[in-house]
């Protein structure tokens, strides 16, 4: 993996089967199918390109059950050119035109694509396939301008002026992406994220607010209103995808100004993320679907941002499965461990862990500390391997520990050498995870209280990490005096070098 490259946090992703599934009941292409299946074999006459005219609109609508909805031939013109989009449908022209139509107006026929195969036959793959080249269709439309403007200038008989309509495509694609990307973001960091809407002040504001300003200006409060609109119009299209489940910005809170809709009142001091607040609430509400996640970690994967999903190590040896845990969120590490192991017998896996957790470099106290957490998962089968460690000074800690907490009897008592060493190579895993965390500062504080004249002895510790680890002590233990010991310490221990 390139080093320059971009890394996402890994997700859990669900099954292609499961995807398969949620993709096929998704209303845009259940809605394009059941419109495929009309055409049929026969065909229905449309209009250049495909399109439906006016009477077979109604009839569409009336097929998805819409006729009675105000904007039902909208949404069957939608689904009938997600058909055409995905293949669901295709046209082309007819030989001779049917009897009674006008001879100016040239007419094709749609019947039912090849691809609909797929819907009923395909494999799961295939039919993620489909599903995602559709919703690339859509999220092209997303970021498109409103053709409001173009077609109010045509109807004026003025020139299209396309700098007129304030539209950047390629920005405008970054940003909806980097939306995307930030919700992707919270459901790889927190799964549980998954399963509560983000309110779409925050997201916006994520993208708009500077992460240096502590209070907004009214320009940027102005910003933050303009994009919550386009995303509030962007996820209405992108919702029947299924990328998104979304709830709109309340109708209630819109209003035209100078011919273009703004959020009626002020979007400053809604600081609240709890999607249970109704005021947040009302301002609309987002969550990226499992599809939504497979869908935006294959764009990031073809943009070349390595986007890592759950269980891609679990073929990999233990030196790339201790190098990659410390990156990963809690749940993440935890699932990428069981999978691992899961692939080899408990004693062979111990063995090839604390084989790779050996190292004098500056990523071996954390990957020491992965292979603590691996180990804590596996079963007494492990037993020896850990007793063949135990005269290792590097993994003698490490193994007595996980022999203790597995009841093991007659566990040789560690020597004092071998306990500093311990000591020390656990702050600096922590040190490296979390930096001056407060659990540290509670841990260093609780250490140096148990144990009088810790620091006479922690310069001497042979460890690579000694001195830094010393520093940190005294910038973090919240007595002057100890903090100064330490400091201390920490340039004997550079003395010693």
């Amino acid at each position: 993996m390139s080093g320059d490259r971009p890394t996402m946090p890994p997700v859990r992703l669900h099954s292609d089967a499961e995807l398969a599934r949620d993709a096929l009941s998704t209303p845009l292409l259940t809605r394009a199918a059941k419109l495929a299946r009309w055409a049929g074999e026969k065909g229905i006459f449309v209009g250049v390109g495909g399109e439906l005219l006016v009477e077979q609109l109604h009839t569409a609508a009336g097929i998805l059950g819409l006729a009675d909805e105000e904007d039902g031939t909208a949404y069957a013109a939608e689904a009938w050119q997600h058909a055409l989009d995905t293949g669901l449908v295709e046209s082309g022209p007819l030989a001779d035109q049917p009897e009674g139509a006008d001879p100016d107006e040239p007419v094709e026929v749609a019947t039912v694509g090849e691809e609909m195969e797929i819907l009923t036959s395909g494999s799961p793959a295939e039919i993620l396939e489909l599903w995602l080249g559709g919703m690339e269709t859509v999220m092209a439309d997303a970021a498109a301008p409103d053709l409001g403007d173009i077609v109010d200038q045509i109807s004026e008989g003025g020139d299209i002026d396309l700098g007129s309509l304030d539209w950047n495509p390629e920005g405008e694609a970054d940003f909806l992406d980097g939306v995307l990307g930030n919700l992707y973001l919270l459901t790889a960091l927190d799964e549980s994220a998954a399963e509560r809407p983000v309110p779409l002040p925050a997201l916006a504001a994520s993208m708009i607010v500077p992460d240096d300003m502590d209070e907004p200006t009214d320009d940027i409060l102005e910003e933050v209103s303009d994009a919550m609109m386009r995303l509030d119009d962007q996820f209405r299209m992108l919702a029947p995808t299924g990328i998104v489940e979304y709830r709109p910005v309340d109708e209630s809170l819109i209003e035209e100004v100078d011919g273009e809709g703004r959020i009626r009142e002020s979007v400053d001091g809604l600081d609240s993320d709890d999607p249970e607040d109704e005021d947040v609430s009302r301002y609309g509400l987002v969550t990226l679907t499992p599809l939504g996640v497979h869908a935006v970690r294959t764009r990031m994967l073809d943009a070349g941002i390595d986007a890592p999903a759950v269980g891609d190590l679990a073929e990999e040896s233990a030196d790339v499965l201790l190098a990659a845990l410390p990156g990963h969120p809690g749940a993440a590490a935890r699932a990428e461990t069981e999978l691992w192991l899961a692939r080899r017998a408990p004693l062979d896996a111990a063995r090839e862990l604390v084989a790779a957790a050996r190292g004098a470099d500056e990523e071996a106290p954390r990957r020491r500390l992965s292979c603590q957490q691996t180990l804590s998962l596996v079963g007494p089968e492990a037993e020896p391997a850990l007793r063949e460690v135990l005269d290792d000074r590097e993994l003698g800690g490490l193994a007595r520990v996980w022999l203790a907490e597995h009841g093991v009897a007659d566990i040789p008592e560690p020597d004092e050498t071998m306990v500093f060493w311990l000591t020390v190579d656990t702050i600096a895993a922590q040190l490296a995870a979390d930096g001056d965390s407060d659990e540290l500062r509670d841990l260093v504080t609780d250490l140096v209280g148990r144990h009088s004249g810790f620091f006479d002895s922690a310069w001497r510790v042979d460890h690579p990490s000694t001195a830094d680890v010393l520093e940190a002590m005294g910038r973090l233990h919240p007595d002057k005096k100890t903090a100064k010991e330490a400091r201390k310490a920490a340039f004997k221990a550079r003395s010693r070098r």
